[in-house]
């Protein structure tokens, strides 16, 4: 008997640790914190995965003013004009990083200044000046002052299509065509949005020779057909 009693204690006690127990792994942070059905490695990786970063704002806007451009000057808007966007930004973009190539030319000897201003969302972050008439070539300087923050003042040799590239852009400069892609030229400030394909120029120049000979040889034809219709008639009378 009284050993039974002990038994029936025991197996009370083991019970009601066995329902403390649950409950307190039920109630416990960590297995609230889990949702269901995801292990806790996937909720720890979850948890520090990193929003992606935003990209980079890029340059939208170009200006320029100097030599006997009007005090207002020129605005080059990337939305309106991609292609002659592209083409300035070509022409003093890689000055941001480059180390200067070149020691400062005597001023007699650089022609009218351009002075180039790159914006982001109307706000400047780049500074330039171009001497595209310069004598021995294009130059370009980048002043030390820039709009985001100081750099080391540096000349650099131009590209050779600087000076097209500005009168494109409504410079009032001498055409060269002959140093642009394409051979653009001709007027002022043109609008460069249809890009130029050069193969399909190319196809077009083979397709009107090819019909040039196709028509060079019908009339050969022609003519060898008459010649021999003319020999066999008189073939006939003698």
């Amino acid at each position: 008997m009284v050993v039974r009693r002990a038994v029936k204690q025991v197996a009370v006690a083991a019970g009601a640790l066995a329902i403390a127990a649950a409950v307190t792994l039920g109630t416990s942070p960590a297995a609230q914190a889990t949702p269901a059905g995801q292990t806790g490695a996937a909720a720890s990786a979850k948890a520090t995965t990193k929003p992606t970063a935003k990209p980079k704002p890029q340059p939208d806007t170009m200006t320029i003013v100097g030599g006997e451009l009007p005090e207002a000057g020129i605005k080059v808007l990337q939305a309106e004009d991609p292609k002659l966007f592209r083409m300035l930004m070509e022409e003093v973009g890689w000055m941001a990083a480059a180390t200067p190539q070149a020691s400062a030319p005597k001023k007699d000897k650089l022609g009218p200044k351009y002075t180039v201003q790159v914006l982001i969302k109307e706000k400047a972050t780049q500074l330039y000046e171009l001497y595209p008439l310069a004598t021995g070539g294009p130059r370009a300087h980048r002043p030390a002052a820039q709009p985001s923050g100081k750099k080391t003042d540096g000349w650099f040799y131009g590209r050779l299509s600087m000076s097209e590239s500005l009168r494109l852009s409504g410079v009032p400069l001498k055409a060269k065509p002959d140093v642009v892609n394409g051979g653009i030229g001709g007027g002022i400030g043109e609008n460069l949005k249809a890009d130029d394909d050069p193969a399909a120029s190319a196809n077009k120049f083979i397709g009107e020779m090819r019909r040039l000979f196709l028509l060079n040889g019908a009339v050969l034809v022609i003519i060898l057909t008459g010649l021999a219709g003319m020999a066999f008639l008189i073939r006939r009378r003698i």
